[in-house]
Order: structure tokens, then C-alpha cells, then sequence
């Protein structure tokens, strides 16, 4: 086994969707690299990685290049190669059109909650035991609206600064994860509004 976390930010490849709702994943891993600089991006079958250290941990962060709706063949590949064990080494960072604008959820296991990408990575491991930050990027502005449409969507100017502040603590919560642990980062990180523990269950 691997002595490394594999930390997988969910997103789609291209400029076309950069800083769309459906990308906060990959917002998170960029925001990581820019505070290690962790630099020298490489291929690795599906998906774009870098290597560095958080704090006194070895981790590969991770892009998948797959699109969202197939993220977990890029993840079983990657997990695979370097024999990790998903329980206690990889941490999945998605949006989530369930939670308010900002609001994170940490969870170490769960269902995918309507995430297509955290479908395909529980499909593609055969599990869902694996530590997960979802990233909260608020509902649909009207019922009718297409969902893709809202996830494929950007932020207007007031969402886009606390998603900016949002990205900010998922990153800390990686960091809060690695040396912690992941029910630590729970009761730091998943909060609401009064700053009082969030009780909400998947």
C-alpha cells in the first residue's frame, strides 16, 4: 500500500466550464496547488495529478479528465496504480445543488445523493466508504429549470464571493482531514448558519 492520500477534485476538462457549479471540485485542487505549490502537472492515464506534500503528508492531487459522469473510471485507475485504500486515503471533492450556496458537508461514507460523479467513483470501486467534501453551489433558480443547465452554469457576482470563500475552507478542510482526521473536520466544518453543529444526515 501506497503511503499517500489521493485527493480527487470532480470537474469537467475545458475553459468552457471553468468556474461553472458543476467545477467547485476542481476550484478546490487548484486552490491546493496555488497554497503548496504543488507544480508540474503530469498526465496519468485519465486524469491530470500532482505530487507534493500537505503538511508532513505525501499527496497526489487529482483531476479527472474523464468528465464528470465517468470520474470514477479515472479514480478506480489511479487508486489502483498506487494501492491505496479508499477508506482512509482518498478524499473526493464535489458540488452539491442540495446544499445552500458555500455550505460545506463532510461526510466519510454515504450514497451519492443524486451525484452523478460520486455515482460512477461508488460504482467504480464497489464502495462508498471514502471521505467526501461536498461543496454547496444552492438549487435551481426556477423548478423548471434543466438541471444540467444549473450545474453547467456560473455564479452570478454575489455567489461568486463566498463561493470563493467557500473554496477557501474546503481547502482547509482537506488540510483539517490529513492531520486530524475526518470527524474532527466534520465538527469544524459542517455547520450551519448559527455556527452550531449540522445534524442533517445524506
Amino acid at each position: 500500500m501506497e503511503d499517500c492520500y489521493i485527493i480527487v477534485g470532480l470537474g469537467n476538462p475545458g475553459k468552457k466550464y471553468d468556474g461553472s457549479r458543476h467545477n467547485v471540485g476542481f476550484d478546490v485542487i487548484d486552490e491546493l496547488v496555488d497554497r503548496y505549490d504543488i507544480r508540474h502537472p503530469q498526465r496519468f492515464g485519465k486524469s491530470m495529478i500532482g505530487k507534493g506534500r500537505i503538511g508532513s503528508e505525501k499527496v497526489i492531487l487529482v483531476k479527472p479528465l474523464t468528465y464528470m459522469n465517468l470520474s470514477g473510471e479515472a479514480v478506480r485507475e489511479i487508486t489502483d496504480y498506487y494501492k491505496v485504500d479508499p477508506s482512509s486515503q482518498l478524499i473526493v471533492i464535489s458540488d452539491d445543488v442540495d446544499l445552500p450556496v458555500g455550505k460545506l458537508r463532510i461526510r466519510a461514507k454515504g450514497s451519492a445523493g443524486g451525484h452523478n460523479g460520486l455515482k460512477s467513483i461508488i460504482g467504480h470501486l464497489g464502495r462508498n466508504d471514502f471521505n467526501r467534501i461536498r461543496v454547496g453551489v444552492g438549487g435551481k433558480a426556477h423548478p423548471d429549470m434543466d438541471l444540467a443547465d444549473h450545474v453547467l452554469g456560473h455564479f452570478n457576482k454575489s455567489e461568486r464571493a463566498v463561493m470563493d470563500e467557500a473554496v477557501t475552507r474546503a481547502a482547509d478542510a482537506v488540510e483539517c482531514i490529513l492531520s486530524d482526521g475526518v470527524d474532527k473536520a466534520m465538527n469544524i466544518y459542517n455547520t450551519n448558519a448559527a455556527g452550531a453543529p449540522d445534524a442533517s444526515v445524506d
